[in-house]
């Protein structure tokens, strides 16, 4: 039986990734944290995962963590998730952003040399890795440049995975553009859109206070990403793949195709920006070439922007018909 180690397990990509390993028939062990509220639903939707309390900033506890569990393959999807929270905490996202996956993909070599098999780590990289790119789309060849403290954590940790290769670790890296689902937390700005919307379309009026609203992303589905994770992986040669979908939209756009899913054209009376929400700085425009992670991996996005949106919006829109019951 094949075992994986997962941590941010009970993030979005990290529930969805479970969930999928486990159908395969795949052990699956996850790395959580004390005081992790998203334990309980997780447990719930993947009731035989292995779960290990642990901290990311314990770096010989990783390190024991992966010899004991021995895994096949570690996936490291946790660190800090926020760009905006990355300006307040930006020596805490270094470490657990760079430093912890450093130091797991350096445990995942260990126990490869120690064994005598491959040991597949997967390193979920960002698009904010190139900061303000100057010429899009971005695709692997493009200049890493962050211009935040989470982008230059991810930068690190991407670095760090070239570095390693070229000691022999089985390390592939996902550049992850924008991916969304009904599983983001409300201080992702997707989500705060489709939730806030929800609550407008019931009560009947209200506001919602944004940032930049022409900020441009390439937003995709997160089980569609979550499956070129595995397909990077377990792919005969690390090596590094952007995923995303190639088409952009504002965060304008998305507002507007929310609140048009629940037939509200004059969406602007209900949106305010709000310079709390700005940050410092911003790329403006993130668009990914996946080509070689179609032509490689033959990987391709299954979910269009449209749809992405509308499922969000009519699962908060559920929530709260069933919370009203």
């Amino acid at each position: 039986m094949t075992r994986a180690l997962v941590t941010g397990v009970t993030g979005q990509d990290g529930g969805y990734l479970a969930e999928r390993l486990v159908a395969e028939g795949v052990e699956v062990h996850g790395l959580v944290h004390d005081g992790d509220a998203a334990v309980a639903a997780f447990r719930e939707r993947c009731p035989d995962a292995l779960l290990h309390r642990g901290d990311l900033g314990d770096l010989a506890g990783l390190a024991r963590l992966v010899a004991e569990v021995e895994p096949d393959e570690v996936y490291n999807l946790a660190g800090i998730s926020s760009v905006a929270y990355s300006w307040q905490q930006p020596l805490l996202t270094a470490q657990l952003s760079g430093v912890a996956a450093a130091a797991l993909m350096t445990a995942a070599l260990d126990l490869q040399e120690r064994t005598g098999r491959r040991v597949g780590v997967l390193q979920a990289s960002s698009a904010e890795i190139f900061g303000q790119a100057e010429r899009a789309p971005q695709d692997e060849t493009t200049p890493v440049r962050p211009v935040s403290p989470y982008g230059a954590a991810k930068a690190y940790a991407h670095h760090m995975a070239h570095v390693l290769r070229g000691r022999g670790a089985h390390v592939a890296t996902v550049i992850l553009f924008n991916h969304e689902s009904p599983r983001r937390p409300e201080t992702f700005v997707t989500r705060k859109i489709t939730a806030g919307v929800a609550r407008i379309a019931r009560d009947g009026g209200g506001v919602l206070r944004l940032g930049n609203l022409d900020a441009r992303r390439d937003w995709g589905w997160a089980p569609d990403y979550v499956d070129a994770m595995v397909r990077a992986v377990r792919h005969a040669e690390p090596d590094d793949f952007v995923v995303a979908t190639g088409r952009t939209h504002s965060v304008a756009e998305f507002v507007a195709t929310a609140f048009a899913r629940v037939g509200i054209e004059d969406w602007e009376r209900h949106v305010e920006v709000d310079p709390a929400f700005v940050r410092p700085a911003d790329a403006t425009e993130q668009v990914g070439d996946a080509s070689k992670a179609r032509r490689v991996l033959g990987w391709a996005p299954t979910v269009t922007f449209e749809e992405l949106v509308a499922r969000m919006v009519d699962h908060d829109c559920a929530l709260l018909d069933d919370g009203a019951r």
